[in-house]
């Protein structure tokens, strides 16, 4: 509570600052000051309310509906706040030269107010048109050792979908469904996160996700949003109910929820083990996984694929290990913080493997990172684009 008091307390002094400043160049500048001075001051009431209501409906209780409301009103907020922030930056910087007896630079103004305008509709696209956008990913994965029934192998990965963000609207998860099944892949697999803070959120999804199909079938594993430790509980039974309720769903969608289990593929005499670990990741995230109790002898030479949310798992314990001979990690988790624009993202600043394809210095162990499918926190993609991913296994000559 006092972290959401002195956040809302900074940002309010932010807004009062823009505010402030904008109110006193349209009162200055434009021909009629007090029609817009009216329009700044009233906006910014009205803009600073929002911030309010947004800091202070709890994130970890409450229903669903109040969760999505707090997030649509921050976003609100933000496609406002933060195109402001950047014209009144560009315009301080135009106005330099004034101190020193010359003139402001009005090119840089009107380069400050497009750029502001530019990223307000870029944020509102982000949210209305291209988190919708499914982004097929077809890539290619040379393992040594694969059998050779296995050469061609195709496996469809979808990651984060966080069906909380849309409520009991099924239109996209629908669209994502068919999606899925028009790759024709021999595996379907989903690397965690189907939730924002309760199970509840599945129950209007099962039945469309139900429609998920494969040769091979259809596995998933969980990630950090789907323990409920995003949530006040109660009690420790209510936590445990709301867990139970999520592998109940998961069971009536016909898909096989590993939990540090092995699944394996077989092709004649061939096979390939499908390893699903619980969430193992970096702090804050609790670990819930155990490689050695998914598979107790991963130096062995059997192909192995490992389901694993966070890719922090793979930096941290796979990659460069002798002692672990998992040829192909699939995880998701990051979303590219939802935000990537020529191939660079933010996530860069917090994550090592953020998106695509990664391998150690000899590729004995490859890294697929799904950057995801939904959105959690702000309802946004500015690039980053949802992500289905086709990945086809090559035998390694």
């Amino acid at each position: 509570m006092r972290v959401s008091i002195f956040l809302l307390l900074t940002l309010l002094v932010i807004n009062l600052a823009i505010d402030w400043y904008i109110y006193r160049q349209v009162t200055h500048r434009c021909k009629r000051p007090v029609i817009w001075g009216r329009a700044e001051m009233w906006s910014a009431i009205l803009f600073s309310l929002l911030l309010i209501a947004g800091i202070i409906i709890p994130a970890r209780e409450g229903s669903n509906n109040v969760l999505l409301a707090k997030m649509w009103l921050i976003f609100t907020y933000g496609s406002v706040y933060i195109p402001k922030a950047i014209g009144v930056i560009f315009d301080l910087v135009a106005s330099v030269p004034r101190l020193f007896g010359h003139r402001r630079i009005k090119p840089v103004t009107v380069a400050g107010i497009i750029l502001a305008v530019i990223l307000f509709g870029a944020i509102w696209w982000g949210a209305a048109i291209n988190r919708f956008a499914i982004d097929n990913r077809e890539v290619e994965i040379e393992m040594t050792d694969l059998p050779e029934s296995f050469d061609g192998y195709r496996i469809a990965q979808f990651s984060d979908l966080h069906t909380g963000t849309y409520g009991n609207d099924t239109t996209y998860v629908s669209r994502l469904v068919d999606n899925i099944n028009s790759l024709d892949a021999d595996l379907i697999v989903f690397t965690g996160d189907i939730v924002n803070r309760r199970s509840e959120e599945i129950g209007p999804f099962i039945n469309v996700i139900r429609r998920l199909h494969a040769p091979d079938g259809v596995i998933a594993i969980l990630g950090n949003h789907d323990y409920g430790d995003y949530m006040t509980w109660p009690s420790e039974d209510a936590k445990r109910n709301n867990m139970q309720t999520l592998h109940d769903a998961y069971d009536n969608a016909g898909i096989r929820l590993l939990l540090n289990e092995t699944e394996w593929i077989r092709r004649g005499n061939d096979s390939i083990a499908i390893i699903g670990v619980e969430n193992i990741g970096d702090p804050p995230f609790p670990v819930y996984g155990s490689l050695t109790k998914a598979y107790p002898t991963p130096d062995d030479t059997t192909t192995k694929i490992l389901l694993s949310h966070n890719p922090a798992h793979w930096v941290d314990s796979i990659s460069g290990n002798d002692d672990v001979r998992i040829q192909l990690t699939l995880s998701g988790h990051t979303h590219a913080m939802q935000i990537e624009m020529f191939g660079l993202s933010p996530a860069a600043l917090r994550y090592k493997t953020w998106g695509g394809l990664y391998a150690d210095p000899h590729e004995r162990h490859q890294l697929y990172v799904n950057i995801g499918a939904g959105t959690v926190g702000l309802p946004m993609r500015l690039g980053a684009t949802p992500e289905v991913t086709l990945l086809t296994l090559r035998r390694r000559r």
